[in-house]
């Protein structure tokens, strides 16, 4: 009996890594997905030399694995962002635990790899998320400025919002289900370009903070560990 060799998943090459300390950089991040405007998103991002942090619900991820392959073969980073989007504060630790599980098996099968950040749903989290974020090795990541894509669902006011939050390490949360937001992304990623930032991965941004498991960045008012 011969066996099939195991798939193999094909990663971008590796790059000189960006010291963030040292040039301006910023992370544009993407939840709830993979959307069904992945594609477009990514084919820009390739266009520009863009990476990305993708946090991926396995919800999404089980009935659009071609993306999450596209993404690790590209060299974005991906991050865990539970598997139906429940609020982690509100659930019991075997909910919160089984969420994330079962995104880290859905994202493995896809592309072979395991996300190594966690964004907790509507980004709530307590002491109880910290313990099982630990639990997965993971440091949980927030956002220091939200572009209000969900909301607005303009490409201008969208592009208007994420202008006047960036700065130097800014963290920013996006959709790659807005339509809008994917649409809008050519001009944005040459404006910030122009303005001198290198569009990076959120690892790339919080290396400087030495993050342990169960950590959580940026850390929330009156966030006691």
């Amino acid at each position: 009996m011969t066996l099939a060799p195991a798939p193999a998943f094909a990663q971008a090459p590796k790059k000189e890594p960006v010291d963030c300390e040292q040039v301006k950089c910023i992370a544009l991040t993407f939840d709830d997905g993979p959307g069904k405007y992945a594609g477009t998103l990514l084919d820009t991002l390739k266009k520009y030399d863009a990476k990305a942090t993708f946090f991926l619900e396995g919800q999404y991820v089980k009935s659009r694995p071609q993306y999450v392959k596209r993404m690790v073969a590209e060299g974005h980073e991906l991050g865990n962002h539970s598997y139906s989007h429940p609020d982690f504060t509100k659930s019991e630790a075997w909910t919160i635990r089984s969420e994330i599980q079962k995104t880290q098996d859905a994202v493995k099968k896809a592309a072979g790899v395991e996300p190594k950040l966690l964004r907790p749903p509507y980004g709530m989290a307590d002491l109880q998320v910290s313990d099982i974020a630990a639990e997965f090795g993971m440091p949980m990541i927030l956002w220091t400025a939200g572009s209000q894509d969900w909301s607005t669902k303009n490409v201008d006011a969208i592009q208007k919002q994420t202008l006047a939050v960036a700065k130097p390490n800014s963290i920013i949360l996006m959709h790659d289900w807005v339509k809008q937001t994917v649409d809008g992304m050519p001009s944005l990623i040459k404006t910030l370009q122009n303005k001198g930032y290198h569009l990076v991965t959120v690892s790339d941004v919080v290396k400087k903070e030495n993050l342990e498991p169960g950590d959580i960045f940026p850390v929330p008012e009156g966030w006691e560990k």
